[in-house]
């Protein structure tokens, strides 16, 4: 009875452990997106998103696009290649932020984001991208924080009604630059439609991603994808912050993948890089499926 416990036991423990194995090369259920402003601009709408689809993304990220004719031929275009819009990435927010103190200034950003919102319903997408607020010499934290909850507050009714997410992004605006803050930020709207849009390139000079991804969870909606390099230049002393290509810069993608198979992720992520021919897009949605399958290994 002992030979046959032990037996047993060391059966059931070697099938636990090829599980964890499989599990730990198994790849992520992310959808590979690519954003359009990554295919080359003398390429027409049609052609844009063939070529993203040509190099194996499964959806795409639009601007805000507020004429009518181009918002009609961006959804033709993704019906007629059948490559899905997922998301729709606001303009607005830097030249007129929801925490400015002029009322002009806001409306105008409410305006862009109406426009976004009404672009994600007649293409299908389920979020909007938006920059909360902006700390600067004339907007302090706190009233960034005020001001721009307000804001967003007034576009809600419209989410509700067109059955759009709003995904607040961290960027650099010198706000919410902590998950725990992010996290309560988005948790006082009370709302569904307010979620988190996050960036894991953007964290990383105060953070970790991996950090961020478990304390924003089940808040996340969508994902950007791109690799940041800090490092000390020899040649002038200084110091060179970039954004780089996945697998050229600090982010440890280990960390990220465990981390998003822990929260259950499993949305979409968008890469968010420099425009490219053919060639480059391939190249990078090739390493876009190394970081989901958790074969990705950060450059140190």
């Amino acid at each position: 009875m002992m030979n046959r416990r032990s037996f047993l036991q060391t059966a059931a423990a070697a099938t636990m452990m090829s599980a964890v194995s499989a599990r730990a090369n198994t790849r992520l259920p992310i959808r590979m997106a690519v954003e359009y402003n990554m295919l080359p601009e003398n390429l027409s709408i049609l052609q844009r998103f063939q070529l993203a689809k040509d190099c194996g993304y499964e959806q795409i990220e639009c601007p805000t696009t507020p004429g009518q004719a181009d918002a009609d031929a961006m959804k033709t275009a993704s019906k007629k290649v059948g490559l899905p819009i997922h998301s729709v990435m606001n303009m607005d927010h830097w030249k007129y932020p929801f925490s400015s103190a002029d009322p002009a200034v806001v409306e105008k950003s409410l305006e862009g984001a109406r426009t976004s919102i009404r672009n994600a319903h007649l293409w299908g997408a389920s979020t909007v991208l938006l920059v909360p607020g902006v700390v600067n010499p004339q907007t302090s934290y706190k009233d960034a924080y005020t001001r721009s909850q307000v804001a967003i507050r007034k576009l809600i009714p419209l989410a509700e009604e067109l059955n759009v997410t709003l995904a607040l992004e961290e960027v650099w605006n010198k706000f919410l630059l902590s998950p725990l803050e992010f996290a309560h930020y988005i948790d006082e709207y009370n709302s569904p439609h307010i979620r988190a849009y996050f960036d894991v390139g953007n964290v990383v000079l105060y953070g970790y991603p991996q950090d961020w991804i478990r304390t924003l969870g089940k808040r996340i909606a969508k994902l950007h994808i791109k690799d940041f390099s800090f490092h000390h230049d020899k040649a002038s002393g200084g110091s060179v912050a970039r954004w780089v290509s996945p697998g050229d810069g600090d982010i440890d993608w280990t960390a990220v993948y465990a981390a998003l198979g822990e929260i259950g992720y499993q949305g979409t992520a968008t890469l968010e890089l420099s425009s490219g021919d053919a060639d480059y897009l391939k190249e990078m949605r090739r390493r876009f499926a190394l970081i989901l399958s958790g074969e990705m290994r950060s450059k140190a």
